[in-house]
């Protein structure tokens, strides 16, 4: 059985990666995991928000089938629990003998942490670093380091004339005692003990860490505040976003992140302060990569690396993530190492989160098909000829309030089905800012017609009733079943 590294951040845009092309930030540690792995291009998280993607890692299910929908911070309703019985690779692992372990954000469930489900490690709860937990401060106090303190903070005004979300800020403590490196000091430790008793005994161990970064605010300090320069940044094409022919709730975010109210010069300054954060991340993994080679694990161990979602850092004149489908939120990072695997490989292929549930199974000699939703992607990694999907389907439920929608990318053209609003259909090849919407484009008629069939199609094989909406709505082909529900139709028609 193979040993597992995991690494998970939150709100990580993948093009502030040397991998992904960016030849300003710094992210040697990455780009060297690149190297001796395969990096996905296209890869994507099945729902841009933080509680249902990774409740999807988990499980291995789409948020429609586990039914955490949203994150309880901003709950609208939703359940807040994984139901009882529900399967996780990490109770599945569990029973094959596996160390566990997560040092991190959570961020799954109200009640069950993931002690709960066979974790060791510290309890973290929150969507942001929970820089008053005990564990955190006794770190501090035996290492005679500072305590949290900010200044400098930067935020918009919201439409009703209040102070904004905090955005950014200045954080007054060294780099050893920021909270990324406490979280690698805590994976270092377990990775220590799990190494040992690998070497003893054999047992393997599948180690995450969970960053709670790059998320906003970027709250750093000055090293990486002020790594990169405001005046190099370029501001994301999309910025020249008017949302005209877009769903209205779009403009209605960019209100609610306050973006008209900062200026190009306090948006380029976050851009730059998000790179910092990549950076300071970056450098976190490093040391657990190093520590691994150290003890000599990395080697022959499966080595994951990817986030929940994206963020938009000004794009589309938006931030954090939202009721909007574009690539900045819905494309992560996927990089996965694996023994056997063919070095500094790059792939193509339509990939998402739930395929790691599967390849994590995989690689530890469970079965794959636990993961529902999810197909391993070992064959891919380790270089061979496999059939593979030519479409791939994502989900939102709301952030706020309820907001239902579907998404089918493929590799050129993007379906967005908003039943309370207009649909979208981007054409991924010629704008790929997504700032043109085709959908009601005469020229588009039959691709539209086309990608509406396969969404159908697909929810109603997952069995997600949003196809019920379509039904009615689309031309998506002959019905054979009673659209009603009425029991009024077919045999019992007099």
């Amino acid at each position: 059985m193979t040993n597992i590294l995991f690494f998970l951040t939150d709100q990580h845009r993948k093009d502030t990666l040397g991998a992904y092309g960016n030849a300003t930030v710094r992210t040697p540690n990455l780009d060297a995991l690149a190297a001796d792995g395969t990096t996905f291009d296209r890869f994507y998280t099945p729902t841009a928000i933080c509680t249902p993607a990774r409740a999807s890692l988990l499980t291995g299910a789409a948020p429609f089938r586990h039914k955490l929908l949203a994150n309880y911070e901003r709950n609208v309703g939703y359940q807040e629990e994984l139901s009882e019985g529900q399967f996780t690779f990490s109770e599945d692992l569990a029973e094959a003998g596996y160390h566990l372990g997560l040092v991190g954000k959570w961020h799954v469930g109200t009640h069950r942490t993931a002690g709960d489900l066979g974790f060791d490690g510290p309890h973290l709860p929150g969507w942001h670093n929970p820089v008053d937990h005990a564990d955190y401060l006794a770190y501090l106090e035996e290492n005679d380091l500072p305590p949290y303190r900010i200044s400098d903070e930067v935020r918009g005004t919201f439409p009703n004339g209040a102070p904004g979300n905090l955005l950014a800020a200045r954080l007054h403590q060294p780099l050893e005692a920021t909270f990324e490196y406490f979280l690698a000091e805590r994976a270092i430790d377990l990775l220590r003990t799990y190494a040992r008793d690998h070497r003893t005994s054999g047992r393997p161990f599948f180690l995450a860490t969970h960053f709670f970064g790059p998320h906003l605010p970027y709250i750093l300090p000055s090293e990486y505040l002020d790594m990169y320069d405001a005046d190099d940044v370029e501001l994301p094409l999309s910025v020249a976003e008017t949302f005209a022919g877009k769903p209205p709730v779009q403009g209605n975010y960019s209100a609610h992140w306050t973006f008209d109210t900062l200026g190009d010069e306090t948006s380029r300054k976050l851009i730059a302060a998000y790179w910092g954060y990549v950076t300071l991340v970056d450098s976190q993994v490093g040391r657990i990569l190093d520590a691994a080679r150290e003890l000599g694990v990395y080697d022959d161990a499966a080595v994951f690396f990817s986030a929940d979602h994206g963020e938009f850092t000004g794009a589309h004149r938006l931030h954090d993530k939202g009721p909007a489908m574009y690539e900045d939120i819905y494309t992560i990072p996927g990089i996965v190492k694996l023994p056997g695997g063919v070095p500094g490989q790059r792939s193509d292929r339509l990939a998402h989160l739930i395929d790691l549930t599967a390849t994590i199974l995989d690689v530890a000699g469970r079965d794959p098909a636990r993961a529902v939703d999810g197909v391993p992607v070992t064959p891919l990694v380790r270089g061979e000829e496999t059939p593979w999907r030519e479409d791939l389907v994502a989900e939102f439920h709301g952030h706020h309030f309820p907001h239902p929608q579907r998404m089918l990318v493929t590799e050129r053209w993007k379906l967005v089905v908003n039943p309370e609003s207009v649909n979208e259909l981007y054409d991924l090849v010629r704008d790929p800012d997504e700032l043109q919407n085709r959908y009601t484009h005469p020229e588009t008629a039959a691709v539209r017609a086309e990608l509406l069939g396969r969404l159908y199609r697909q929810l109603r094989e997952r069995g997600d009733n949003f196809y019920h909406w379509m039904t009615s709505m689309y031309p998506v082909g002959e019905k054979d079943y009673d659209t009603s529900l009425s029991m009024f139709e077919g045999a019992h028609r007099p």
